[in-house]
C-alpha cells in the first residue's frame, strides 16, 4: 500500500547524491505513485516554483542549496505488456534501480540491456541521459515512456522519436529540461539475443573468464567484473561516474594529432567526418590519474572519474574539472563537456 505523500522542509540532501556533497533542499518530497505526483502538483505553495526531479543522485553534481522543490522519484514496478515471437515488450516504474532492472532481464533471458550493467541511478533517468557502455546504449532497446508536465501534471507518451535520443543525449536535457518527470518507461527487449563483445576489453575479460559459450548472463557477468575493477563504489568514495563525455573530433584534426600522437585511440561515429576520442586517455596524457586536491580528487584506475573524499564541496569539484578541462584544451585543442549534470 502507498504510503501518504510526505514533504520535508530544508531537508539534507547528501544522503541522495553519490558525491556525498552537503546541501540541503527547500522543499523535499518523495513520490511513490503518480496520486501522490498530482496531489504535489496540486498544492499552491509548489506553484511557479522551481522544481527538480532526483532519481538516485548518480549523475549530478548539486553545486549549492535548492531553492525549491526537490521530487524523488519512488515509482516502481516491473510489468510486462507484450510479446512476438522476437520481442518482449517491459514497462519500468521510473523508480526503480537500473541495475535490479538489468538483472531481472538476465535472469528472465531477454537481450540488449546486458551491457550496460550495474550502471548506478534509476530507469526513469536512464532515457535523460540516454545512457551508454561497452558498444551498447538505451536507445537500442528503448520504445517509449509515459510523463507527467510538471506546471500542469497533464501525461503524456514520448515515443523513442519524440524524444530525441543523442549520444548521453535527449529532449529531457534540452527542449523539455526541467519540465517534465517520467513515470514509466516502455523496454522492447529481443528474446533471440545479438551479442555485442567488441567494446573495449570486454571480449579479453570473457576469454579470461574462460567463458565457452556466449549468453547474456556471461557478458552481464563480465561487464560487471570490469566495472568493479576500475570503478569506485560511491557508499565507500564519493563520485558520479564518468564525469566527462568522450569528446567529438573531425577527421582531419585526429590525423594532426596523430603525427604527435600515433597511438591516440578512436572510435567511428554515425557522422563521415567525426571520430570519438576517449576522454580517460586524454585527462590520463595530461597526468591527471590518480591526482588529488585536497579533498578531491581523480580516481587511481579511471581517469574519467573525479571523487570525493569525503570532505570536499562542489566548489572544489568544479576547479578540479576546469583545470582537467584547461589542460586537455592546451594540449590536445579538444574541449571536454561534463557528463555529469550540474544543479
Amino acid at each position: 500500500m502507498t504510503k501518504p505523500l510526505q514533504i520535508q522542509q530544508h531537508a539534507s540532501l547528501k544522503p541522495f547524491n553519490t558525491f556525498g556533497i552537503e546541501v540541503k533542499a527547500h522543499y523535499f518530497a518523495p513520490i511513490e505513485s503518480i496520486d501522490h505526483l498530482s496531489e504535489l502538483l496540486a498544492q499552491k505553495t509548489f506553484h511557479g516554483m522551481p522544481k527538480f526531479i532526483l532519481g538516485d543522485g548518480s549523475n549530478i553534481l548539486f553545486t549549492k542549496d535548492y531553492e525549491g522543490l526537490v521530487i524523488k522519484n519512488a515509482i516502481k514496478g516491473i510489468q510486462p505488456l507484450s510479446e512476438d515471437d522476437d520481442h518482449i515488450w517491459i514497462q519500468v516504474g521510473a523508480g526503480e534501480n537500473w541495475h535490479d532492472f538489468v538483472m531481472y532481464c538476465v535472469e528472465k533471458g531477454y537481450g540488449g540491456v546486458e551491457n550496460l550493467s550495474l550502471i548506478p541511478g534509476t530507469v526513469g533517468a536512464a532515457p535523460i541521459q540516454n545512457i551508454g557502455a561497452y558498444g551498447a546504449e538505451l536507445s537500442d532497446t528503448f520504445h517509449q515512456l509515459i510523463a507527467a508536465n510538471l506546471s500542469d501534471g497533464s501525461i503524456r507518451l514520448f515515443s523513442q522519436e519524440e524524444c530525441q535520443l543523442g549520444y548521453r543525449d535527449s529532449v529531457f536535457k534540452n527542449q523539455y529540461k526541467n519540465q517534465y518527470v517520467i513515470l514509466a518507461v516502455t523496454f522492447r527487449l529481443n528474446k533471440k539475443p545479438k551479442f555485442r563483445v567488441d567494446y573495449g576489453n570486454l571480449k579479453e575479460t570473457l576469454q579470461q573468464m574462460q567463458v565457452k559459450e556466449l549468453s547474456i548472463k556471461a557478458i552481464s557477468d563480465a561487464v560487471i567484473q570490469i566495472r568493479r575493477s576500475k570503478l569506485p563504489d560511491p557508499k565507500e568514495l564519493g563520485n558520479a561516474g564518468s564525469f566527462f563525455k568522450n569528446p567529438l573530433t573531425t577527421s582531419s584534426h585526429l590525423n594532426e594529432l596523430r603525427k604527435q600522437y600515433p597511438d591516440m585511440p578512436h572510435f567511428p561515429t554515425q557522422h563521415e567526418d567525426s571520430v570519438k576520442i576517449p576522454a580517460a586517455w586524454l585527462i590520463e596524457q595530461c597526468g591527471w590519474k590518480g591526482k588529488r586536491q585536497g579533498n578531491v580528487g581523480i580516481h587511481d584506475k579511471q581517469a574519467l572519474i573525479l571523487v570525493n573524499y569525503g570532505a570536499g564541496n562542489s566548489a572544489e569539484i568544479q576547479k578540479l574539472a576546469h583545470e582537467i578541462q584547461q589542460t586537455v584544451y592546451d594540449k590536445f585543442q579538444i574541449k571536454l563537456t561534463p557528463e555529469v549534470n550540474l544543479i
